[in-house]
């Protein structure tokens, strides 16, 4: 684990000191400054206590099967967002892990799939603007919905998560709670890898990562956004 967290940390600042080379994507930190602590009070009050509870009261192997079991409905999305991009042979892997996890690993609960040699792809709306040529845009944070940019945020309000579609309300809604605090859970073990301007790590780590998944893990060193 420490081995992982090394690598990851080491990741990250090569990604910042990338997008710290361009002092224009943020022109709205004041506003973004704001909106970064009203989100970490929200965290602080609400997700981290929730979060915390749900780990210590759910054992590892059904977190991991939550997270399974929604990761193979976010598949779907991926699917969709990879033909959107013409990127068929990645579709049909996405076609294969979901056909493969929704049966033979009990509708997602286990990732049978990546033990098959199918590798999970990840894709979204805004990497599909991306990968049409939309640029980022500045960053942005946003209350509640946390980093993001003026391309990204409003993308991610495009109706392609399948488990939306779930008509039964109740159960839709608990399962956006359990998602989301599940998610929260999940990020307990990379909030020692902060550091320094935490509002600044966050802000060029989105930044940085987001351009990797948009140029499908390709870094451009000048991380140019002039044109926004």
């Amino acid at each position: 684990m420490r081995i992982r967290k090394s690598v990851i940390l080491s990741v990250l600042l090569m990604i910042s000191f990338a997008v710290q080379a361009n002092d224009n994507v943020d022109p709205f930190e004041n506003l973004n400054r704001k909106m970064y602590s009203f989100n970490m009070a929200i965290d602080t009050v609400a997700f981290k206590p929730l979060a915390k509870g749900y780990k210590a009261l759910t054992p590892d192997l059904v977190e991991v099967g939550v997270g399974n079991f929604f990761g193979n409905i976010r598949d779907l999305g991926t699917l969709v967002n990879n033909v959107l991009q013409f990127k068929f042979h990645a579709a049909s892997i996405d076609f294969a892990r979901v056909a493969f996890n929704t049966t033979l690993g009990l509708g997602g609960v286990l990732d049978v799939a990546s033990g098959m040699g199918l590798k999970k792809n990840s894709e979204d709306f805004g990497q599909t603007l991306g990968a049409w040529g939309v640029p980022s845009g500045p960053y942005l944070v946003l209350p509640f919905f946390g980093p993001g940019s003026l391309r990204d945020s409003p993308a991610s309000f495009v109706p392609l998560d399948a488990w939306g579609y779930t008509d039964h309300v109740p159960t839709r809604n608990i399962g956006y709670g359990t998602r989301l605090i599940n998610k929260r859970a999940e990020l307990f073990e990379y909030e020692k890898l902060v550091t320094g301007d935490e509002y600044i790590f966050i802000r060029d780590a989105y930044l940085g990562i987001r351009q990797q998944a948009v140029n499908d893990g390709v870094v451009d060193e000048s991380f140019d956004e002039d044109d926004f």
